[in-house]
């Protein structure tokens, strides 16, 4: 936005924001304000000058998207979001700052209505989850066209983020997919909480992104004219993602704090704000911006107002088949296909009554969904004849100007996948699945967690569950991690006991689209267990009775995955010997505790009851009662044949119906 005698300069606008956020973290006693005042100018180059946004349509596929990925700046995005014109952001929101239940939380939160593209704070998620944004929409494009998708992502990041490992292993699998549309500000300011970062940063950082296959550049972050030229020469690259390193200074205009560390992560106080007021040439009164600097501001968030325009036209003008595709892909819906296909799978698997372990049970799946879902994007972590991810005759996205496949090779970078899987559903016009050993579900964790916490349809498929998958012993044998991932908040963890209870999970991972899941998949063969066909999801209510007892239920085995054809076997034993008993399939803990107090009440019965899961117990009891047995790990495992590691630690229907008798 060239300045002239009616238009305030970039350097005022950017002191609106240098304002609005120091007044902010003042007011709330605890903030963040060095980052956004020393990033102020970048920013108000990108958006007044690049950004493809429009507030007033906020949900706009087309839209270039922008991570502020040094979410601890989070005034930087708000002041944006407010002066920029997003309605919901208003002056009193930003007073609200950090306050309950107010729209400016400590960190952002994603909601696409105030221009907030994703939860950031835990740092190297919000770079690297960008990565996947910028991979759907080259991915996007490819499917619907340059007419309906040919945007850019910006990610504002600081030095934390690139320490990070998961921003090496993102930015890594970028440069080789040449990621070109990518273009990451870099804050090279030099500080962190501890102090400068030369007391334990002292990589050269363009050097190594330039090994990763980027373009770099620097310049002065406050240089308003040499930022734009390096944003206009970014946006020119024809095959490589750019990082642009923004020299600049942290708490940028107060006098005595900034080029510290005492602005990072405190607020500057009364006296540093009324000197910054000076220092900058800002007379006004906390929160107020000036009728001039706020049109300014407003005029640049209308600046995409036409392109939105003709978008929308070339939209309409798509065929109704054309326009249903687009719009089912950007929805973030559950896919029209979906019921019918699965219920057809289930019929033939209950007639054919195959025994495939759930990891080949669960690639079956694919085989019959991905045709039918254009929107499913696959892929691995360097494991996909193991994880069973990829469908036949589906191609890859090899990158560089090739991005009409649907599976992703992330190669041995487990928590860059998580984020990247992440970054792809947030873009929207994707629903990404891929897999990895559950033993490294550990790595994916952050990312895991964060979908959870935006409330995201991402598939995390973990593969070889329990010390089922044998010889590769206790360094791959996960014990711990079901309970452990059963403690985050709203993630769906799926363990289905054979083919049938696998589609059906399936089917609830692709319909919980405010969710993400864990599929946990087994190594070895289980046999079908569902030999009579139903339409219903019966594992959509999380647990159920698979065989109720014969005469009077004494007693209940409740068990998951690998382990419900063992408390079949102990059924079996059990009412051989007058012992009426029932066994009940949890593949979802999280489901079942959904549902009201009367069905549990049914499933779970009066009796004895004894847990059976080759897992350790931690969780269990909330479903046995004080009486209960459970016959799973108590520690790691071994190397050994998976039948051998089963006799070894006593989880065996033999040891389950000594477990029944002993209670009753």
């Amino acid at each position: 936005m060239p300045a002239d005698s009616a238009q305030p300069s970039l350097h005022t606008m950017a002191s609106a924001i240098r304002a609005l956020s120091m007044d902010a973290v003042e007011a709330a006693k605890s903030g963040h304000p060095g980052m956004p005042m020393g990033m102020a100018d970048v920013a108000t180059v990108l958006f007044t000058q690049f950004l493809k946004f429009d507030p007033k349509n906020p949900s706009w596929p087309d839209r270039d998207r922008f991570v502020l990925s040094a979410g601890h700046g989070s005034m930087l995005l708000y002041s944006l979001a407010y002066l920029t014109g997003y309605e919901r952001m208003t002056i009193d929101e930003i007073k609200r700052f950090r306050q309950l239940h107010s729209l400016t939380p400590g960190h952002p939160e994603v909601d696409p209505s105030l221009g907030i593209e994703m939860t950031t704070g835990p740092l190297g998620q919000g770079v690297s989850t960008a990565v996947g944004m910028a991979l759907a929409e080259r991915i996007t494009n490819a499917r619907f066209g340059d007419e309906l998708i040919d945007h850019y992502t910006y990610v504002i990041a600081s030095d934390g983020d690139l320490m990070e490992g998961v921003s090496h292993e993102a930015c890594s699998l970028a440069g080789h997919l040449g990621l070109n549309r990518l273009i990451v500000l870099w804050d090279d300011n030099h500080i962190s909480i501890d102090g400068t970062t030369d007391l334990s940063f002292t990589d050269d950082t363009q050097a190594r992104f330039r090994s990763y296959g980027w373009n770099t550049i620097a310049v002065d972050g406050h240089d308003t004219d040499a930022v734009s030229k390096a944003i206009a020469q970014a946006r020119t690259s024809t095959d490589k993602p750019t990082l642009i390193a923004c020299r600049t200074i942290i708490g940028k205009g107060a006098p005595n704090k900034a080029n510290s560390h005492a602005c990072h992560g405190s607020p500057l106080g009364a006296d540093e704000i009324a000197a910054t007021r000076t220092a900058i040439g800002w007379t006004h009164e906390p929160f107020v911006v000036p009728d001039e600097v706020l049109s300014a501001w407003r005029a640049a968030g209308t600046r995409s107002v036409d392109a939105y325009s003709a978008w929308s036209s070339r939209r309409a003008t798509l065929s109704a088949e054309a326009g249903r595709a687009f719009d089912e892909a950007f929805s973030h819906g559950v896919p029209s296909a979906l019921t019918d296909t699965i219920v057809a799978f289930k019929q033939k698997i209950s007639a054919e009554k195959p025994s495939w372990a759930t990891r080949v049970a669960s690639g079956n799946t694919l085989e019959v969904l991905v045709p039918a879902i254009p929107e499913m994007v696959g892929g691995s972590a360097d494991l996909t004849p193991s994880n069973n991810t990829k469908v036949k005759n589906t191609a890859d996205v090899k990158g560089k100007g090739e991005f009409a496949g649907r599976y992703v090779r992330y190669g041995v970078r487990e928590h860059g996948m998580a984020t990247l899987m992440n970054g792809m559903t947030l873009h929207g016009g994707i629903i990404p699945y891929g897999g990895t050993f559950m033993q490294f579900a550990d790595y994916c964790r952050p990312a895991i967690r964060l979908a959870a916490l935006m409330k995201q349809r991402t598939v995390f498929v973990m593969t070889h569950d329990s010390i089922g998958l044998g010889e590769d012993g206790p360094t791959h044998q996960p014990v711990e991690h079901l309970a452990a991932l059963r403690a985050i908040p709203n993630l769906l963890v799926l363990r289905p006991a054979d083919a049938v209870e696998t589609a059906e999970c399936w089917q609830i991972a692709l319909e919980a689209t405010g969710s993400p899941s864990v599929l946990a998949l087994t190594r070895q063969n289980v046999p079908t267990l569902r030999t009579e066909h139903t339409a219903e999801n019966l594992s959509a209510r999380g647990a159920y009775v698979l065989a109720e007892a014969e005469g009077a239920r004494k007693a209940t085995i409740l068990a998951t995955g690998s382990e419900v054809s063992l408390a079949m076997e102990a059924r079996k034993a059990l009412q051989a010997q007058g012992i009426g008993t029932a066994v009940v399939s949890m593949p979802s803990w999280e489901l079942f505790e959904r549902q009201d107090d009367a069905y549990k009440a049914s499933v779970l019965g009066t009796g004895v009851r004894v847990g059976v899961e080759a897992a350790i117990r931690l969780g269990w009891d909330r479903w046995l009662g004080d009486k209960g047995a459970f016959v799973g790990m108590a520690g790691f495992g071994e190397s050994a044949p998976y039948q051998e590691l089963y006799k070894h630690f006593g989880i065996t229907a033999e040891a389950v119906v000594d477990a029944v008798k002993a209670r009753l």
